[in-house]
This record gives structure tokens, sequence and C-alpha cells, in this order.
């Protein structure tokens, strides 16, 4: 028995976070995608291994970038700290004085030998979706449900929602005593694969130091939650505003952040598994990056063709070469035809090869600095390759011709 069948009729609690672009690790992911989208936007060959690091006063930013553009990258970090909202010493972090200090090199070129030249193509294929290796091996997830309209869990699409709306009421000073960094959380009550009602709200934000716990709360609860969270899942619903009761000392002064350690943020949520790349400050033939964005786009065309209620897929790449080892399905005993016929449909229908996943989704370009932050999916309020759904009727003629 599958572990969806198992959950069928069960009452249990899920959650899942976000934070919001003012936090020290979402502060180093838009740093690296923001260097990124530079890069992309004047060298889209180019290999971009962009890792940051925050602390007091400091922004480190080190890796591997092989390009042939300019890049002036402590103007860039410091538009990115400027634009968050770190644009006062008081802050305790500021983008006009924190160092940003530099250690790059290019990519290796032992690794740059098996993306430039796959091994299907050392074989002898001739195919031009064959030219390009994966850059590392891995294996990447995708996950769907059709819980949501954006065909995500309900707790991370929540959560996203109030850290963006956190964000929003800081920048355009609806409530003006807040400050960048910020936590939120949010928990569903489920039966069976059906959320019913939300038990539990956090949220956790950075603010002024002297107004009062009682500000804060009252302004969270009206400006933030009040607008955000459907009024007909708050049933005893439980809300945990800046629970320790002061939150004042922030971003890089009050914690180090590093690129890539808010995988889960970015992803599902925890709904799903997630391979263990993380994606910020990488181009796009690393397929920590395209391939879990191909997994996404796949796994969300299953659940919208009426395949299955929800999907898991996992896709595995070893270095340098172009077609995956391995395609796996699951869809948690949700499935309308057979998971192996499901198999056969994403091998017939989807290339999963880099260089064919880079052409068909245009990842070659500057679009990712928008997506480090609040989720790489379910983003309905940004138009990414993606999230499309350009071959549902494909799939569904396909399996109306199998069966027929």
């Amino acid at each position: 028995m599958k572990v969806g069948e198992i959950m069928q009729g069960r009452r249990y609690l899920f959650t899942s976070e976000s934070v919001t672009e003012g936090h020290p690790d979402k502060i180093c992911d838009q740093v690296a995608d923001a260097i990124l989208d530079e890069i992309m936007a004047n060298d889209p060959e180019a290999r971009v291994a962009c890792e940051v690091a925050v602390t007091t006063g400091l922004v480190l930013v080190m890796g591997e970038i092989t390009t042939e553009c300019y890049v002036d990258i402590a103007r860039l970090a410091r538009d990115v700290v400027r634009d968050i909202g770190y644009d006062r010493a008081k802050y305790g972090f500021d983008a006009d004085t924190c160092a940003v200090l530099t250690s790059l090199e290019e990519q290796s070129p032992d690794i740059a030998l098996g993306v430039n030249q796959a091994y299907e193509v050392r074989s002898g294929e001739q195919d031009e979706f064959s030219r390009t290796g994966a850059g590392d091996q891995g294996i990447v997830f995708g996950y769907a449900t059709n819980e949501t309209p954006e065909l995500m869990p309900l707790p991370i699409t929540l959560a996203h929602k109030l850290a963006r709306r956190l964000a929003e009421v800081r920048k355009q000073e609806i409530v003006p005593f807040l400050r960048p960094d910020g936590k939120t959380q949010v928990t569903v009550e489920y039966e069976g694969d059906t959320p019913v009602r939300i038990d539990t709200i956090v949220v956790s934000t950075q603010h002024h130091p002297d107004v009062t716990y009682e500000q804060i709360s009252e302004a969270v609860m009206e400006h933030v939650i009040n607008p955000t969270i459907p009024e007909h899942l708050r049933q005893d619903t439980k809300y945990l505003i800046n629970p320790t009761g002061r939150f004042v000392i922030g971003g890089p002064q009050g914690d180090a952040g590093v690129t890539g350690r808010k995988i889960i943020v970015d992803t599902y949520g925890g709904m799903g598994r997630h391979g263990g790349g993380a994606f910020s400050g990488k181009d796009p033939t690393k397929i920590d990056r395209s391939g879990a964005y191909a997994a996404r786009y796949v796994a969300k065309h299953i659940v919208a063709a009426g395949l299955a209620d929800k999907v898991e897929l996992q896709i595995a790449y070893a270095i340098g070469v172009a077609r995956p080892v391995s395609v796996w399905v699951d869809t948690f005993g949700t499935a309308k035809i057979p998971e192996s016929e499901i198999e056969a449909l994403v091998r017939k229908h989807f290339d999963l090869r880099p260089e064919a996943i880079i052409r068909n989704l245009g990842l070659r370009r500057p679009i990712y600095r928008q997506v480090s932050v609040y989720g790489h999916f379910g983003r309905a309020d940004l138009d990414l390759p993606w999230e499309r759904l350009d071959k549902v009727e494909l799939l569904q003629q396909a399996v109306r011709a199998g069966k027929a």
C-alpha cells in the first residue's frame, strides 16, 4: 500500500515556512541571481556558479564564472541590498557602507569538458540537443497537486503570500515601523489530501525598537494576515506574531547568510522531496536549476492534464551525459492511468536533456532574480516558462489515443 493510500481519510497537520527578501540567506540568493541576470543579459553562453555570504558589514561573492562580458559586481550587490531596504546604518546593515569582497575564478576545465561536449556526442551522436552534457551528477524532483489553483501545496503558497505582504506593507509604509528581515509559517490541517483549515500562523518581523508588541501584533493582523488568508480556512486558528516579543536586531547583523540555505522555501515547503541542490547563482547548464524547473514543468502538466491529483517526479543525471539516467513518477495512489503509462508519456513528450530544457524553456535569459525570493514555483504573479501549460492537450490526446 502506498503512502497516499494510507493518508486517505486521516487528519493531520503539515507546516511550511517562507522568509522575506530581507532575510540574510535571501539577500545572498538575490545578489547571486542579480549577478547571473546581468551576465545572461550580455553573454547567454556564460558559465556561472556564484555563491554569496553576508554578515555584519560584509558581502562576500565567490565561485566560478566564465564570461566574455564585464560585470560590476560591487555595484550590483549594493543595488540589491539597497532595493531590499537596507539603506540605513541604523538597520545594522547598509548598502552604502558594507564591504563587498570578491573571490572568483573560471569554471574548472574538467567540468567544462563534459558540458561543452556530452558523452553522447563523444560516442558518435549528432543530435543538437545531445551536444551539452549535464553540469554535474545529481537528482531533481518536481511536484504538483490540485489542492490550489497554482497546483502547489497550500501551506507553502500561503506562507509565501504572507511573506510578500509583509514586505509590501513595509515598502509602501503602510506599517512604517517594520524592517526588512522577517519569516512566516503556516500550519494546515488536512483530511486525506484535502486542506480543511489553518491551525497556526506564525509571523516574525524585524521592527523599530520603540514600538510595542501590541502595536506590532495589531498591525500584522490588520494589514498582513487579514487581507491575505482566506476567512473560510480560519477556524480556531492560533496566531503567533513575534512570539519572542522583540525582533529589533535582524538581517546580516543578527545572523550570517549564505546562498542556497532556503531550498525548501524555494520549492514545495517540504511537501515534495528535494534533490539537495540549490538554485540561485547557477546558470542553466547546472541541472540543479534547469532540471528542477523541467521536473516542475512536467509534474504540473501531469496534474493539469488530469492524469493524477498529485504527483512527484524524480529525474537523475550524470555529469557530462545529456540523457537522464532515470525518470520516476509517484502519484501517491491518485493516478487515473497506470503510473508506468505516465512515465512513458513523460519520456515521449518531454525532452529532459539539459540543452533541450534550456532551449524549450528559454533559460539563457535574465529571468532569475525575480524568483530568488518568494518561491520559484507556483508564481501566478510572473510569466515563468516552467509554469506554462502548453502540452496539456497533447497529453490528453495521447491518453485518448492509447485507450482507443
